[in-house]
Parts: structure tokens; sequence; C-alpha cells
């Protein structure tokens, strides 16, 4: 059964960078067909896919972020992690690692959630 495990950074001053890791269980992360995902909720709104990286060590960004995310795996170590530069208090948030398979957006693993707070 194949786990994701995430950091857990906690709370991130305003125009910091955000770091976040995904370490995976089972598997490798270059197994074909999966995509590996950053997906965030904050408090009272929807869920907002934020990138995948992919098997193929491609990666893809949600428009309204791409200018400040960057997606980056570590194969020797099974990982993925999620870097959100310059961050507002808009940026406080649950953030979700997940895998999709097939496709980015077919999530069948999640990880276990990690609250980000920005504040000063």
């Amino acid at each position: 059964h194949v786990t994701l495990q995430q950091s857990c950074p906690g709370l991130v001053k305003p125009s910091q960078t955000l770091s976040l890791t995904c370490t995976v269980s089972v598997g490798s992360i270059t197994t074909n067909y999966y995509y590996w995902s950053w997906i965030r909720q904050p408090p009272g709104k929807e869920p907002e896919w934020i990138g995948y990286a992919a098997y193929s060590g491609s990666t893809y960004y949600s428009p309204s972020l791409k200018s400040r995310t960057s997606i980056s795996r570590d194969t020797s170590k099974n990982q993925f992690t999620l870097q959100l530069k310059s961050v507002t208090p808009e940026d406080t948030a649950v953030y979700y690692c997940a895998r999709g398979l097939g496709g980015p957006l077919t999530f069948d693993n999640w990880g276990q959630g990690t609250q980000v707070t920005v504040s000063s």
C-alpha cells in the first residue's frame, strides 16, 4: 500500500519561500503514467490544483501560480518538492500532495495534508 508522507513547514513569513516535500513509500516516482501533484485548499474555499511533476520529469503549473511555483523531484529519495515563492497571507491553506494515475487529475492516493500559515 503506497503512502505519501508530507513534510510539515507550519508557519512561513510573508515574502519567504514555502517548501513542502512529499515522500512516496512504495514504487518509483518515475513509474510510467504517474503524475505527482500539489493541491491546496484555503480556509472556506474550494481546492486549488497547483501543478505536477510527471513520471517523465516534465512539469506543469496552474497559470495563476506559475510565476511563483516550482515542483522538483529527487528520484534517489523518491520525493517531490513544492516551492512557492514570495508568499502572502492569501497562500495560507492546507496543502496536499497526490498521485495521479494515467492522467494528472485522476488522483488515487493523497498525502495527509499540511496546514501552512503565512503570517509575520
